[in-house]
């Protein structure tokens, strides 16, 4: 039976939601890696809505997160509140700015960030088990806040100051890396790549995002 690879998507569009490049990348890469993605997303409205055009917020719009990621998922997508690490084999969490507004509030807050509790939980119940998490870009920050207090986790962003700074105070460790690579923490199945921290193309992006996933289903 194939490793069934949660892929925790945070709506669509990098400016308030998953990065899609990353999120389409992270499937392809599971699907080369002879496992199966099962999307998943919280049911809760986006912080906000940006004008990708612009890169202006929207005015007066709403967009709900779980309804935004199904269209990277073709409409195979699952609540957050109705997943557990009993069903997955792995997770991976792409990037882009709904990561630091949807899924936390990493993008207004800060170290003093709130993590949604659907995301918390999932992601504590997998590390609990054993289970290999990845993430991907400014996704990383994440599992520092959410993990950071009971171990110190090695992840990566790249070779941002000002963010590896915020890890640290998280309780995480930070390692600078090049986007064609990841950093494996053995001990806590951990995997991060910086993707569109540091790319400047799509296939910058695809080379870390491809090791990242095939390092984590290897684990999982």
């Amino acid at each position: 039976m194939a490793k069934r690879i949660g892929v925790l998507l945070s709506g669509c569009g990098v400016m308030d939601g998953s990065e899609i490049h990353e999120a389409v990348l992270t499937l392809l890469a599971i699907d080369n890696a002879g496992a199966e993605a099962v999307c998943v997303a919280p049911n809760v409205d986006q912080m906000h809505v940006v004008n990708h055009v612009t890169g202006q917020p929207a005015e007066g719009q709403r967009r709900n997160v779980l309804e935004e990621a199904a269209r990277i998922a073709r409409g195979k997508i699952h609540d957050a509140a109705t997943v557990s690490a009993a069903g997955l084999d792995g997770l991976v969490i792409p990037g882009g700015f709904g990561a630091a507004k949807n899924l936390c509030t990493y993008a207004v807050d800060g170290v003093n960030c709130q993590v949604n509790p659907d995301v918390a939980r999932l992601v504590r119940e997998m590390h609990a088990a054993s289970k290999p998490v990845a993430a991907l870009c400014i996704a990383p920050v994440l599992l520092a806040k959410i993990l950071g207090e009971q171990t110190a986790v090695s992840v990566t962003i790249g070779n941002d100051a000002a963010t590896a700074n915020d890890i640290r105070q998280l309780g995480g460790q930070h390692a600078n890396c090049p986007v064609e690579e990841c950093i494996v923490d053995a001990a806590n199945k951990i995997v991060t790549t910086p993707a569109y921290m540091l790319a400047q193309s799509i296939g910058e992006a695809g080379a870390g995002i491809e090791k990242t996933v095939r390092a984590l289903v290897e684990m999982a």
